[in-house]
């Protein structure tokens, strides 16, 4: 089946467009039942430091799975066989990473955002002013990712087609993520992702049901049917059998996954999450069930990946999507027909909007707080007037990502994504680590840290071949990649920890001991916890 078909026969089940309109109803009156317990900034931002670890965990991976996980990863499985597990270890090892170094110091030291865990021990204003600025790039261009990818995925799903269509789909999930994160913030965004992570799971986990019940529930069985139907025989099973292209391209995709593994521990929504728990044990909590989650997750995703192998074969997969994108769906209509397909065209769509409001969240957070709170104020912004920021700031930065997703339409998903993974893994993990860890880190290595990955990692990305000088670059007509690489993690993340280090011994300032001490006694403790 094409993509086209995919489409028609959404289209010709009118059930599609009932589930969708449900579930948009279901966001707004989230929306109005959690903006009574968003009065305050603390209870907007972070709901009050009063979330059980159990529903902060599941709401954790609700913010960490996005569409092109549940969506691009089982396809890449399916074209790619054993190449493709590595995307899907990458996930747990990173829960494992952010489990062992950041949930609890990060719980204990932080507020509301990085800066404020920084600034503990840093120069407040330009630290709160670097992190803020560094999150807004992140933001920007994680939402404009999820927003041209919504466009793209839900226009078809509602059986609608054209550019017009997929700019009023855009536009209309921007204003939906304005409505009831502008609304009713942190408390409402959980809901939200409640929804989504349970929609999601027993979704994927019934389809993956569907493709065991299939092959008699013998794993074996179907391993030896996909690597049958690959066309490769049973190298589909080992590993290189579907590696193609050049050394650079290898480099690539070691740099598109260096930045998936490191970044996502430094992504300030998920970061943001770690304190909205009333302790540092139960950030701990909320990373053990997040980690769970995702292993139950992605194991399902693997099924479905070989499953789609097994059932489908090569050509109908490529038929659908070059890369593999619409193997889920194609999955779905195969085994469960027009019902199973409108279910996990809704997942994937509740997916996104659920992805995006994190993110929004955490932006306006840093706006509302590090920018006018810290840097404008200093310090002296009332709460009234924080949250009225916090609020404007949701939708300014709600319209900056649609007018950005409008405008670069023809951007590849993947690469504004990465973007973000590698801005983060560049300009926030370095300064964050360093911070929570090194006695000798100072506010200039903060800022050479935080600017320099910034910088490094924007311009390379500008520079690179996905921005200019190929048929499928953002501007095809012209040609000034500098940078060989799409995915710049592998050289901007080093410089981001050399310059950390660097501005750290050779700038001016030194390194408090006393004041460092007094950190690392609130970050084993979090002694003051209670009046952060």
């Amino acid at each position: 089946m094409s993509a086209s078909q995919l489409s028609s026969q959404i289209a010709h089940n009118g059930a599609t467009l009932i589930v969708f309109a449900v579930f948009v109803v279901c966001v707004i009156l989230i929306a109005l039942w959690g903006a009574a317990d968003s009065d305050t900034p603390r209870r907007f931002f972070i709901s009050g430091r009063e979330l059980p670890s159990a529903r902060n965990g599941i709401a954790l991976f609700g913010d960490f799975i996005s569409a092109a996980t549940l969506l691009g990863t089982p396809g890449l499985i399916a074209l790619a066989g054993f190449d493709g597990i590595p995307y899907l270890v990458g996930p747990v090892v990173v829960w494992a990473v952010i489990l062992l170094v950041v949930a609890e110091p990060f719980h204990n030291t932080g507020h509301y955002t990085v800066g404020d865990a920084l600034a503990r021990r840093l120069r407040p204003r330009p630290v709160h002013l670097a992190m803020g600025l560094a999150t807004l790039v992140i933001s920007l261009f994680y939402l404009t990712a999820q927003l041209v990818g919504a466009g793209a995925l839900a226009a078809p799903l509602l059986g609608l087609s054209g550019e017009a269509a997929q700019n009023f789909l855009m536009v209309f999930l921007g204003v939906l993520m304005i409505i009831y994160v502008a609304l009713s913030g942190m408390h409402g965004a959980t809901l939200v992702q409640l929804l989504k992570a349970a929609l999601l799971l027993v979704a994927s986990v019934f389809l993956a049901l569907l493709v065991l019940a299939k092959f008699g529930w013998n794993p074996s069985d179907l391993l030896g049917t996909a690597a049958r139907r690959s066309g490769v025989g049973e190298d589909f099973l080992a590993p290189g059998a579907r590696a193609q292209g050049t050394a650079l391209e290898t480099l690539d995709r070691l740099s598109l996954q260096l930045g998936a593994l490191i970044g996502a521990a430094g992504l300030p929504h998920l970061l943001m999450r770690m304190c909205v728990v009333p302790s540092a044990r139960a950030a701990r909590r909320s990373v053990q069930w997040t980690a769970a989650l995702t292993c139950v997750f992605c194991v399902t995703a693997g099924v479905l990946g070989f499953g789609a192998a097994a059932v489908l074969g090569p050509e109908t997969i490529l038929a659908g999507s070059p890369s593999g994108n619409t193997a889920t769906l194609l999955l779905a209509h195969s085994l469960g027909g027009s019902w199973m397909l409108t279910v996990m065209a809704c997942v994937a769509f509740a997916t996104i909007l659920a992805v995006v409001a994190g993110i929004a969240l955490a932006a306006a957070t840093s706006v509302a707080h590090d920018i006018y709170g810290v840097v404008l104020k200093r310090g002296r912004a009332t709460e009234e007037k924080e949250l009225l920021v916090a609020r404007c700031a949701v939708v300014l930065i709600g319209c900056a990502a649609v007018g950005l997703a409008l405008l670069a339409e023809r951007l590849n998903v993947s690469f504004a994504a990465g973007l973000a993974f590698s801005v983060a893994a560049s300009a926030v993990l370095p300064a964050l680590l360093y911070g929570l860890y090194w006695r000798g880190f100072t506010t200039t290595g903060a800022l050479w840290s935080i600017y320099g990955g910034l910088v490094s990692s924007v311009g390379l990305a500008v520079l690179s071949p996905a921005v200019s000088g190929a048929p499928t670059a953002l501007f095809p007509d012209m040609d000034f990649s500098l940078f060989p690489l799409q995915y710049p993690t592998i050289v901007s993340a080093p410089l981001g920890f050399l310059l950390g280090w660097l501005g750290s011994v050779l700038g001016r300032d030194r390194p408090e001991q006393a004041t460092y001490s007094a950190l690392e006694l609130h970050t084993l403790t979090g002694a003051d916890d209670t009046s952060a």
